[in-house]
Order: structure tokens, then C-alpha cells, then sequence
């Protein structure tokens, strides 16, 4: 074979030949390394003369590293942990992801996981209430509804009072005409002493009526003010004209269950003295603290039974009951308030009342009728007012705390937070609590009822 047809077929053969994955070798590309260097291809080879492709990875000898394989001592993954770990490219620099949320001023700030405080819709906060928050919420329910409180207690004191004048007027008239009379001293004693007697006990009913009517009735302006919901002068006693019956008649039972241990205890004490003589001081003096004590507790465990009767629409005797079950755990607390409550407001009533009547006393000094009249009149107006102001609040801690115990023991909170979303507030005579159930076990105690 001739020297040129050996080169044209080695050139043949070189076109036609492949490069180890089945792709035909093409033209050399410009940077590429002849076929007659690389690393595999030992300095000297000669031309034309293609070296062997290199083994397979499993094919390596073990103590062969892998071309692929990263040399000792470097981290692969240094790269990827210093930019992203998840080995996706960063946005780019003004991408949608570093454009301002369209959405934020319009939301607003949105509130960080916590501590929520619970509504507030009227005059309390609607979870169990402290000391100041009771002080406070009776305040802002009676400057709320002014006529409803102080007009409703005023009318009741004014009609109290005309009843305990018109009634003192007429006993000292009758005890004027026994002693002109030519009755003998033992005829007029026993008439004298019975109507004295009568006028007084009916002067303490009236009295005691009149103050049960007024903290019955107080509940109502008091418990709408959860809700911010006002009440009227005439409102409160279309809503409770019901329950004035049976407030009068709370009021006379108390009067009667008063006089009966009154009496037994002057009969025993009485009895004791008349036995054993002066030594007998040493048990009756101790007993009438110890009867006073008892006295004190039963009040504070009867406190509530007007807001109850009131409210709840039930019975004298049923209204005790109630009074007594939530009073259970709370008798040193509720007497607390109601005493703190009773100082305060008598300290700021003689502060404002006795300025007054000092005023309205130095009227009298001038030798007039019309003048005398005046400073009586004007001293019965002061006597009034102060009273009404003070009965209206006290009345209205008294009620706050029947609503604080039933929050404490019922969780009548969750009650008034449903009325608070529920149409029947829309009603102008809704009365929270009127139908309200009790729960078995209340969110801050057991129920009034289980003991």
C-alpha cells in the first residue's frame, strides 16, 4: 500500500471514530486539548495515538480519589451554608419579595401574641372585679343614670320621711291629750306605752322598706350598665314594679325575725339578772356581743337578697336562700366592702351636711315665722339629698358586688359577653340576667348553687 492511501485512510478512520459516550468526535473545538495530550496522554505519544478513557468511578481502586470527589479537608457544604441553605439563589435585588406590603396601613398593627384584657362594654370590665373597680363602677352607674339612682332614692326617703312627720305629728298630739286629760296616771301609762311602741316599730318598718326598695331597685340602672345600656326615672319602676310586694314583705320579715330576738334576749337577760343578781351582768354583757356579732353576720349573709329578688325574679324566701349560697366563701370580703363603703360614705356626708345645717341653723336667729319655716323646710331638703346620695351608692356596691359574685361563682361574665352580641339588647327594657342560667362549675368557682 502506497504511502498516501495509508494517510487517507488513517484520516477516514479518525472522522468515523468515537469519543467513549457514542457521540462522533468532531472538529477540534479552540481551547481543547489535542487528543494526543491530557493527563492521560503521557508526554511523547505519538501523534494519532489516543490513550485509553479513564476507568469508571466503581471501577477505581479504592485508594484512587475520584475526580469528582473534593480534595481532603474541605467542607462541601461551606459554600451552600454561607449563602443559602437550601440551595436556592437569593432574589434578586428589587424582586416583589423586597416590595412594601399594599396591605399593612390598611390592617394596621397586628397584635402580638398575649395577654388580652376582657371587654369592657359599660361601667366594669366583664371578668371578677377588685375593690376599686366596685368603688368606680358604682360611681359611673349612678353620674350614668342620675334620675334613675338619686331621683328614684330621693323620692323614696321624701315619702319615708312626710310618713315618719305626719306619724310623729299625731303621736305627740295623742300623748298631749292623755296627759290634759282627767284620766288617772294608770289609765293613760298603758295607752301611752303601747302607742309609743306601735309608732315606733311602724317607723322602723317604713324605714327598713324604704331602704330594701331602694337597694332592690338599684339593681336594675346598675346591671344595664354592664351594657352601656341607660335607664330612665320611670324605667326602673316599670321593670320592678313587680318585685315591690315582695320586697315589703323581705322587709317585714327581717323586722319580725329583729323584734322576736330582741325580745328573747331582754326575757332571758332579764331572767338571768332577776336569778342570780348583779353576777348575772358577767353572761348577759358578753351575750350581747356575742348576739351582736351573730346579728352582723346574718346581715352580710342577707345583704344580696334584694339585688336577687330583684333581678332574678323570685321569692322572699328564695332570694335568702340565694343570698346565703353566694355569700358562702365570701362573707369576710363582702363585709369588708360593704363597711369600707358605709365609713366612707357617712365620713363625706357629714363633711357636706354639716356645713349646711350649721348655714341653714343661723336662719333660725332671725325673730321671723316665715324665716323658722324656711330653715325647717331647707334643713329636711338637706337631710334628704344626703341621704339619697348616700343610699343610691351604697345601694349600687351592693350591687355590684351580687354581679362580681356571680361572675366569681357562675360565670355570669360569659353571660353578659353573649347578651352583648345578642338582639335582645336592642330592646329598650332588657334586663341582663333576668332568665340567665347558672353554670354547674363557674370559670372562677364552683356555682351558688352546689353548697
Amino acid at each position: 500500500m502506497s504511502e498516501e492511501e495509508h494517510s487517507g485512510r488513517q484520516h477516514t478512520g479518525r472522522e468515523n471514530r468515537n469519543d467513549g459516550d457514542g457521540v462522533p468526535a468532531g472538529p477540534a473545538q479552540p481551547g481543547t486539548p489535542e487528543s494526543g495530550s491530557g493527563p492521560w496522554s503521557p508526554e511523547g505519544s505519538p501523534a494519532g495515538f489516543r490513550h485509553p478513557a479513564p476507568p469508571a468511578p466503581d471501577m477505581q481502586r479504592p485508594d484512587m480519589p475520584s475526580p469528582d470527589m473534593p480534595p481532603p479537608g474541605t467542607n462541601p457544604w461551606a459554600q451552600a451554608q454561607q449563602g443559602n441553605p437550601w440551595g436556592q439563589p437569593a432574589p434578586a435585588q428589587g424582586s416583589a419579595w423586597d416590595q412594601p406590603n399594599p396591605y399593612a396601613a390598611a390592617a394596621g398593627t397586628v397584635p402580638r401574641p398575649g395577654y388580652r384584657p376582657p371587654p369592657k362594654p359599660g361601667i366594669i370590665p366583664l371578668r371578677p372585679l377588685g375593690l376599686g373597680e366596685i368603688m368606680d363602677g358604682a360611681f359611673q352607674a349612678c353620674r350614668r343614670n342620675v334620675l334613675a339612682a338619686f331621683g328614684n332614692a330621693f323620692v323614696v326617703q321624701a315619702v319615708i320621711m312626710l310618713l315618719l312627720i305626719g306619724m310623729g305629728a299625731g303621736l305627740i298630739a295623742s300623748v298631749d291629750g292623755w296627759l290634759q286629760s282627767d284620766a288617772s296616771s294608770g289609765e293613760v301609762t298603758g295607752p301611752l306605752v303601747g302607742t309609743i311602741v306601735g309608732s315606733v316599730s311602724l317607723l322602723g318598718a317604713l324605714s327598713v322598706i324604704g331602704v330594701l326598695i331602694v337597694q332592690g331597685l338599684l339593681v336594675l340602672p346598675v346591671v344595664r350598665s354592664t351594657l352601656n345600656l341607660k335607664t330612665g326615672f320611670g324605667q326602673v319602676w316599670r321593670l320592678g314594679r313587680r318585685s315591690l310586694g315582695p320586697l315589703a314583705g323581705l322587709a317585714l320579715l327581717l323586722l319580725a325575725c329583729a323584734a322576736v330576738g330582741v325580745t328573747v334576749l331582754v326575757v332571758v337577760g332579764y331572767l338571768i339578772i332577776d336569778s342570780v343578781g348583779n353576777m348575772g351582768l358577767l353572761v348577759v354583757i358578753p351575750a350581747v356581743f356575742a348576739v351582736f356579732a351573730a346579728v352582723v353576720w346574718v346581715a352580710v349573709k342577707l345583704s344580696l337578697a334584694p339585688a336577687a329578688l330583684v333581678l332574678e325574679g323570685i321569692g322572699v324566701f328564695a332570694a335568702i336562700r340565694r343570698s346565703w349560697q353566694m355569700t358562702g366563701r365570701n362573707w369576710w370580703r363582702t363585709f369588708g366592702i360593704l363597711a369600707l363603703t358605709s365609713l366612707i360614705v357617712n365620713v363625706l356626708t357629714q363633711i357636706v351636711s354639716v356645713p349646711l345645717s350649721f348655714a341653714v341653723s343661723a336662719l333660725t336667729l332671725v325673730p321671723s315665722v316665715a324665716v323658722a319655716v324656711l330653715s325647717g323646710v331647707l334643713l329636711v331638703a338637706v337631710s334628704l339629698l344626703m341621704g339619697a346620695v348616700a343610699s343610691a351608692f351604697q345601694s349600687a356596691v351592693t350591687a355590684l358586688l351580687y354581679i362580681d359574685l356571680r361572675i366569681r361563682r357562675e360565670g355570669f361574665d360569659l353571660t353578659l359577653m353573649k347578651y352583648q352580641e345578642s338582639p335582645e339588647s336592642l330592646d329598650p327594657d332588657f334586663l341582663p340576667g333576668r332568665k340567665a342560667v347558672p353554670l354547674a362549675h363557674g370559670p372562677y368557682g364552683p356555682s351558688a348553687g352546689t353548697q
